[in-house]
């Protein structure tokens, strides 16, 4: 992916962007669990503590797991798309048959997966935290004020038009709410970008905005709609 380089206040990111402890390590962002290989150059990356880095592994890895299983229908490894996703499910059955005993099927026919959300919850706040510290320089270690996620195949067509557009086109003038001075979100806008930033096509793309409350979307295998909020 193209990455603008960054000429913010970099002390703001100097301790892990999660908890704010000593920075032992860096974290992707998005974990490579959400990628394909071969990975993108130039993935994110945020400072962040062995605690914080290695924390949020087994969350990522079952939100990954959802999304592919939910997609497929099924549970089965021999049913899913992605290798990486099959390799993981093949190697720990326990995980499988997690999501084979959650798997429902509606009265239309359908399949669904009965959902650990806040797990689930837990991988899109981290996710926008990275995402806030890397493109605008704006740690947020506060509890979110609002975290919405959900298949974009089950929002209202206003809905998605709504999650599509940058939040709150134009407002910046109006309130002089600017990203930081250097930062990559100001560089983009300076140079007349408000898009998506696509990490690796139908696998990842983010939006970030702070015009109105610094705001993170965040779209996983063009699958799962996520937007996390702060004040």
């Amino acid at each position: 992916m193209e990455q603008i380089r960054n000429f913010g206040d970099e002390r703001q990111v100097t301790s892990c962007v999660y908890c704010s402890g000593v920075t032992e390590t860096r974290d992707h962002v998005p974990s490579k669990v959400f990628l394909d290989e071969p990975y993108p150059e130039n993935v994110p990356v945020v400072p962040a503590c062995e605690s914080c880095n290695q924390g949020f592994s087994l969350d990522e890895e079952y939100t990954a797991c959802l999304i592919e299983c939910a997609l497929a229908g099924s549970a089965s490894p021999e049913d899913l798309q992605r290798q990486k996703i099959k390799r993981i499910l093949s190697k720990r059955p326990a995980l499988a048959s997690r999501f084979s005993e959650a798997r429902q099927q509606t009265l239309w026919g359908e399949t669904s997966f009965a959902v650990e959300s806040d797990r689930v919850s837990k991988v899109a706040v981290k996710l926008a935290r990275g995402h806030a510290a890397f493109e605008l320089i704006e740690p947020q270690r506060e509890e979110p004020a609002s975290v919405r996620v959900i298949p974009l195949l089950l929002m209202t067509a206003q809905d998605r038009e709504d999650f599509e557009s940058p939040p709150a086109s134009g407002t910046s003038q109006s309130f002089g709410i600017l990203p930081e001075v250097g930062s990559r979100a100001m560089q983009r806008l300076v140079g007349g970008t408000r898009s998506w930033i696509v990490v690796q096509p139908k696998r990842y793309r983010y939006l970030t905005s702070i015009e109105a409350g610094v705001i993170a979307r965040m779209v996983l295998s063009e699958y799962l709609a996520c937007e996390v909020r702060w004040e």
